[in-house]
């Protein structure tokens, strides 16, 4: 079927569908992982956002049971210049067509992705809506121009109950804002016993499961659209050790006093360079936002500077200077793409470690 991208621009984009067959409204964005489409449409972080591939063949793997980064993706649309309609892998359960149709997300193919993500660069994200070719397009951009997209992502995408993933040894709370379940798989790992509970969940709550750490986890949207996770973070630190990812990172900033923007396009892929500035150390990272932390708002007497984007140098990693906190920008769970700083899981068990030994002597 013929259907079209029509952005609030006025420009259109006429390609073939795939998937559900329905009209779908949002933030068009990119990313420029070559790999790991699965995971991609399953990260909770694209929640509202129409995704753009780069990489020009999308699916020809198919689609298999061990990379859902969620069950039920909220992504908007994913949009392709060509889609594999005969995918071979061993692990394949179904093709990339009939998931997107099974969880209800509209797809297009056919289109020049290359200019869509060059113009996404240039002019930065838009609200985008797909539709079929034969709709009244005038109106529809009319419609578009009008239409408001929900500030309530992490609502839409977080636990509404506390539930177990249970092991033997370290207590983690993890703090769900659209939670990646390569964390979760990170943290079995080192045999962590975890209990997942709700963004809006206080301290008071958290601390009555006895934690010996938190997690702050990815989340899609504005992290000053969560203000109660912000005040939560405050009464936690000091009494637990903190550890925050993507837009839990954010947030940590923001309980410190810091201060974050809206990036022109974001960070969306598995090729960005990252300078740890202790040791020079560079890690190749996945990363998937749109939102930064001002490095013009750091305090330097509550928070250090860890890490650095080498791009375009904004800030990917900060510690607190009196209290046993810290987060990253990006995914050291790395699902998709390099684990180079999967070692941070590690630093966050020390980090535990020393805190209860200190605790306790």
């Amino acid at each position: 079927m013929k259907r079209v991208l029509l952005l609030e621009d006025g420009t259109i984009l006429k390609g073939e569908g795939f998937g559900y067959d329905g009209d779908t409204v949002g933030e068009v964005v990119f990313t420029t992982g070559m790999t790991g489409y699965q995971e991609s449409i399953t990260d909770q972080s694209y929640n509202g956002q129409i995704i753009t591939f780069t990489y020009p063949l999308i699916g020809n793997t198919g689609i298999n049971r061990d990379d859902l980064e969620s069950i039920s993706p909220t992504c908007r649309g994913v949009i392709v210049r060509e889609f594999a309609r005969v995918p071979s892998n061993w692990r394949m359960t179904m093709d990339l067509d009939t998931f997107l149709k099974q969880k209800k997300i509209v797809g297009l193919s056919g289109i020049d992705t290359r200019m869509l993500t060059r113009k996404l660069r240039d002019s930065g994200v838009i609200k985008g809506t797909i539709l079929n070719a034969d709709q009244d397009l005038e109106k529809a951009l009319v419609k578009l121009k009008s239409t408001i997209l929900p500030i309530n992502n992490v609502a839409q995408v977080s636990t509404h109950a506390a539930y177990p993933n249970p092991g033997t040894k370290r207590r983690v709370v993890v703090l769900d804002f659209g939670l990646k379940h390569s964390i979760l798989r990170e943290l079995s790992r080192r045999d962590c016993d975890c209990i997942i509970m709700p963004y809006t969940t206080s301290a008071t709550e958290i601390l009555n499961q006895y934690p010996d750490g938190v997690m702050l986890t990815n989340g899609p949207g504005d992290p000053k659209d969560v203000p109660e996770a912000i005040l939560t973070i405050q009464q936690l630190m000091g009494k637990v050790p903190v550890f925050g990812i993507c837009l839990g990172h954010q947030l940590l900033a923001l309980a410190n006093k810091a201060d974050t923007y809206k990036l022109k396009f974001g960070h969306r892929g598995f090729n960005h360079p990252v300078r740890e500035i202790a040791t020079g150390r560079i890690d190749f990272t996945s990363q998937n936002h749109g939102y930064a932390v001002d490095p013009k708002s750091i305090d330097k007497s509550i928070l250090m500077v860890t890490h650095i984007e080498i791009n375009d140098l904004s800030i990917e990693g900060i510690r607190h200077r009196q209290v046993p906190a810290f987060s990253v920008q990006f995914h050291p769970d790395a699902t998709p793409g390099p684990h180079d700083g999967n070692h941070l899981f590690d630093e966050f068990m020390d980090m535990m470690d020393v805190y209860k030994e200190a605790k306790n002597a």
